[in-house]
């Protein structure tokens, strides 16, 4: 049985059909990226998979659990986590107030803090500044902090929606660097991400997403050399 399971999934917003048809699977300790064009259904679906949307049709089930129907709070609870396209951080509040926001749901504050200094060591950027607004970091910096704040809801699977978006290459590049590093850890996750190629140079497998269904399916080794993909989505 897979970690993640969706099946047949369906997503509306009123009359507009968002996700039609998506299918896919993640098994635990794996990075699965699902890759498209803009419209295609990518974040419809990772809302649909928290809870911030109800699906109209389809499965999702999460280590055999049904969370198709499920509130956002129980889908954290029982380990899917979203870092959301734009970073969300609160800009008024300081880094390590942001961090402490992950871990809102917990009750263990001795291990909390302990966390929150395990993340600070990861992102040393996030310790300089752990003091300061967010609102003042760089959109690289914020991104570290949006992905650090998610880890402190201790997920069993970290759905990341464009993590590199709107970042300069330089940046790009820590932040797959930071993804690589999750995956070594043994984390499991599930990337959405524009730039197809490095999205898929990182991960271990791929759905490619067209028009809210998902069409294509593969290793991610196999979709780099697919001429299809390599024509439609990187470039080549």
């Amino acid at each position: 049985m897979s970690l993640l399971e969706v099946a047949g999934l369906r997503v509306m917003y009123g009359a507009i059909e968002a996700v039609r048809d998506a299918s896919f699977t993640v098994e635990e300790g794996e990075v699965v990226t699902l890759i498209g064009a803009n419209g295609a259904g990518k974040t419809s679906t990772l809302m649909a998979l928290s809870g911030v949307v109800r699906p109209r049709a389809g499965t999702l089930r999460f280590d055999g659990i049904d969370l198709a129907r499920a509130p956002a709070h129980r889908v954290v609870a029982a380990g899917l986590v979203q870092v959301p396209e734009g970073r969300e951080v609160f800009a008024r509040m300081t880094v390590r107030e942001n961090l402490m926001l992950g871990a809102a749901a917990r009750r263990d504050a001795r291990a909390v803090d302990q966390e929150i200094r395990a993340q600070l060591d990861r992102f040393p950027a996030l310790a300089r500044r752990r003091d300061q607004p967010a609102g003042l970091l760089s959109g690289g910096e914020q991104q570290m902090l949006a992905i650090a704040r998610a880890l402190l809801a201790r997920p069993r699977l970290l759905m990341l929606d464009e993590p590199s978006l709107g970042l300069a290459p330089q940046l790009v590049d820590e932040v797959f660097d930071i993804i690589a590093g999750l995956k070594r850890d043994g984390h499991t996750i599930l990337l959405i991400e524009q730039n197809a190629l490095r999205a898929l140079e990182g991960a271990d497998r791929g759905y490619v997403m067209e028009t809210g269904r998902t069409t294509l399916s593969g290793s991610a080794s196999a979709l780099l050399h697919d001429p299809d993909v390599r024509r439609a989505y990187l470039g080549v």
